[in-house]
């Protein structure tokens, strides 16, 4: 089974002999080993780049456990590097190469050299890596399958492919697998063992019941507006555990460090300045979120929005809460001010969509208040509002764009229909 990754494929040849470290960052089985070592090595070779000037190194494998002493390293480059033609160096996991950071400095000095690498374990996420090169790395994040991508390789139709998307997300082993008690198992054990593991290990976490907890009030609450006050408060009244604000803000920070999970902050669309918290977080895969509650609360309607969010992301946006003041007289007559939510406000350069994910639109009531924070937008970037039901793409008197779901994830350039 071929699984295509063309956005990342392409995201590395723009980038190919820019005199930068490419480093390819994202959450632990997303596929950036697969991403350089696979698709990245075929399309050399369709160049007509020779083996002999690819340079491969996985430094996770017990046979090149002699390679992570920086010398010997360099040493056994260089001696490769026989003539004046183009070398591509990758290096697979480089965090276990001791004194990484002289290492990929000394091959940033090589002329006819191009450097590409990944980094991700316990002792050092792939975050790390490119902090450690401002200036001289250039970041490729690479995300679970989309959507699309799912759909290029899974063997049944789009309704199918929704329904098991939406449950066991997008994390490319998954599609390996051929029942659900595998899926259930790997996603489960990955999580615990890996993910759980690496920021254990990493941060020294010894209230480790207490991370677990976090992880699952997180993973109940996607969609919704909350902040470490809150879930401070939430871990009093339910849990009957006195964890600090500090704690609860310094564990979400490295749930985000490990690409666990993203924020969505709050944006005043009319007032153009951002609002602090409450904010809203959402799973870089659906399905480790699902995982992590036991697949036991697979409510589609909240999932849809975190596949919507995880969708703009892998395009490229920045992805806010949208907040709209409207300025309304209550049944006293008084001037009063009610604060309307758009889900996502998406930006891309001089680009900006308002989106709100509805999942269904099966009364006029319900589209007049799914339309209600979009009109009060006073400016002319699209509005669009994505179904979950099969619908022709239309555009009301209002200017909202109407689409499925389905549309907007397996159509190029959906937003601009």
């Amino acid at each position: 089974m071929e699984i295509k990754r063309d956005k990342y494929l392409n995201d590395l040849i723009d980038r190919m002999n820019n005199g930068m470290i490419k480093v390819v960052t994202g959450i632990r089985r997303c596929g950036k080993s697969y991403l350089l070592f696979h698709i990245f090595k075929n399309y050399l070779l369709e160049q007509g780049v020779s083996e002999s000037h690819m340079i491969m190194i996985e430094l996770d494998q017990r046979k090149n456990k002699k390679y992570r002493d920086p010398d010997v390293i360099l040493e056994y480059i260089e001696s490769l590097i026989v003539d004046d033609d183009q070398y591509y160096i990758i290096l697979d996991e480089v965090q276990m190469l001791q004194e990484f950071e002289d290492v990929l400095n000394s091959l940033l000095h090589i002329r006819n050299a191009d450097v590409y690498v990944t980094g991700s374990n316990s002792k050092f996420l792939s975050k790390d890596v490119i902090t450690e090169f401002r200036g001289r790395g250039d970041e490729i994040h690479i995300y679970p399958l989309t959507f699309k991508e799912f759909m290029e390789a899974y063997d049944g139709d789009m309704y199918r492919g929704w329904a098991e998307y939406v449950i066991y997300g997008g994390l490319p082993l998954t599609m390996t697998m051929k029942n659900e008690e595998q899926k259930v198992n790997y996603l489960t054990n990955l999580f615990k063992e890996t993910y759980l593991k690496d920021i254990i290990e990493r941060y020294n976490v010894e209230k480790t019941q207490e991370l677990e907890d976090l992880i699952n009030i997180l993973a109940s609450a996607i969609g919704s507006l909350t902040n470490p006050s809150k879930i401070e408060a939430t871990f009093k009244t339910v849990i009957q555990s006195a964890i600090s604000f500090n704690t609860i803000k310094q564990y979400i920070e490295h749930l985000e460090d490990a690409f666990i999970i993203n924020k969505a902050n709050r944006y005043d669309v009319k007032g153009r300045k951002y609002i602090g918290t409450p904010l809203k977080y959402y799973f870089e895969d659906v399905g480790l979120r699902n995982a992590r509650l036991g697949f036991r609360q697979v409510e589609e309607t909240h999932l849809m929005e975190n596949i919507v969010y995880n969708e703009l992301r892998s395009r490229g946006y920045t992805v806010d809460v949208g907040v709209v003041e409207k300025r309304i007289t209550n049944e006293e007559g008084t001037a009063e001010r009610k604060y309307l939510e758009i889900d996502f406000v998406a930006n891309l350069g001089s680009k900006r969509y308002y989106i709100q994910s509805a999942f269904s639109l099966p009364t006029e009531e319900k589209r007049i208040q799914e339309k209600a924070s979009l009109v009060n937008v006073n400016d002319s970037f699209k509005k669009i509002i994505i179904v979950k039901d099969v619908v022709n793409i239309t555009r009301d008197e209002d200017g909202i764009t109407t689409m499925s779901i389905y549309d907007f994830l397996l159509k190029e350039n959906s937003l601009d229909l």
